[in-house]
């Protein structure tokens, strides 16, 4: 049994494929039509997932204003996202060269190096690299 795909509610969805591909470097598995959204719009079924497979993220545009509300808020404003990377250094310089919103300077805990920013929806996650020592 393995976790396949969460659903990350995004306010449209080319600014997210976009956010996830080029500054986190995620791949984009799957962007497929389907259908209409209740505003008459076309609906996509996209994936994005990190390199090497394994769990991925489901994009979808908010459908109306339920969901419109959610946008940015789907863990009550808690880090509710973790990103594991092996080489802490390269995917945060990455990300700042994509103008990624971060809520701190890197932090060194016992588990690893640490730094929380904002998803292209406003999300907070975290970025974890292994554990060392501060330079």
């Amino acid at each position: 049994m393995r976790l396949d795909l969460t659903t990350l509610v995004v306010a449209d969805y080319d600014p997210a494929i976009a956010f996830f591909v080029d500054a986190l470097g995620f791949e984009l598995a799957e962007d497929t039509p389907r259908g209409t959204a209740s505003d008459g719009s076309p609906k996509r079924w996209v994936v994005v997932r990190p390199p090497g497979g394994g769990g991925g993220l489901l994009l979808a545009r908010a459908d109306g204003p339920d969901q419109a509300a959610a946008v940015g808020r789907q863990t009550g404003g808690r880090v509710g996202f973790f990103l594991q990377v092996d080489d802490f250094a390269a995917s945060y310089d990455r990300m700042r060269a994509h103008d990624v919103e971060f809520l701190e300077e890197p932090r060194y805990e016992e588990y690893g190096t640490v730094v929380a920013f904002r998803d292209v929806a406003g999300n907070t996650w975290d970025l974890l690299g292994p554990a060392q020592s501060p330079a």
